[in-house]
């Protein structure tokens, strides 16, 4: 087996980095978490969420999944929603996909991989509702990236759908859900104009996002 002594030596570093910077912060954070972000992600191991958007342990909680879905029966992510949403009280869900995403690109070509392809059913799903816009996109990678924006859309639209959000809107919390996606090329975060922060606004911002082709 691999030794591992490389990482820990690493985590020792980080540590003290830390502490250099503030000798109280792991006290402070060990005590609670008050985060006002989640982040629903990509698992690619190269989309840091807390280093891409400059934040420290405790600022942002997290999911990770491959290609960013958000599925009505995934106990895993609604679990890490509800948490966020009615304990921790955070003020905006982030859905945040990527560019050139591995798992939109296997769904697309429709690669047998194991598993994952049933996991991947989903994204097939967006590819079948948008086949129109993404059939006028002659280039692969064109159509791929488009692929990677449409997903982010479709996932902040389910977000938005789950009783979790839905309640919560209901009892006036304060709550927003974002689309946002990353490109690895350049390191830059993009606002896909797909926010929402309440029930009334879902179907025009979504209709506003994914344009006019479909």
């Amino acid at each position: 087996m691999k030794d591992l002594t490389e990482l820990l030596e690493k985590n020792k570093a980080w540590a003290k980095s830390i502490k250099a910077q503030d000798p109280g912060f792991f006290q402070a954070i060990a005590r609670q978490q008050t985060p006002h972000y989640l982040w629903i992600g990509c698992s690619d191991s190269r989309v840091p969420a807390t280093q891409l958007v400059g934040l420290l342990p405790g600022e942002l909680f997290v999911h990770r999944n491959v290609a960013n879905v958000v599925v009505h029966t995934d106990f895993n992510c609604l679990s890490v929603l509800q948490f966020a949403v009615d304990i921790l009280k955070v003020s905006h869900i982030i859905v945040c996909g990527h560019y050139d995403c591995g798992g939109v690109q296997a769904a697309m070509q429709n690669l047998q991989l194991g598993l994952i392809d049933n996991w991947l059913r989903h994204v097939q799903d967006v590819i079948v509702g948008h086949e129109a816009q993404l059939s006028q996109l002659s280039d692969e990678g064109q159509r791929l990236n488009r692929l990677c924006e449409l997903n982010v859309i479709e996932q902040v639209l389910n977000v938005g759908r789950t009783t979790i959000v839905q309640n919560a809107w209901a009892r006036d919390q304060e709550l927003a859900v974002h689309g946002w996606i990353y490109s690895i090329s350049d390191g830059l975060l993009r606002d896909l104009d797909m926010s929402i922060t309440n029930t009334k606004e879902l179907s025009a911002a979504y209709e506003d996002a994914i344009g006019p082709s479909d």
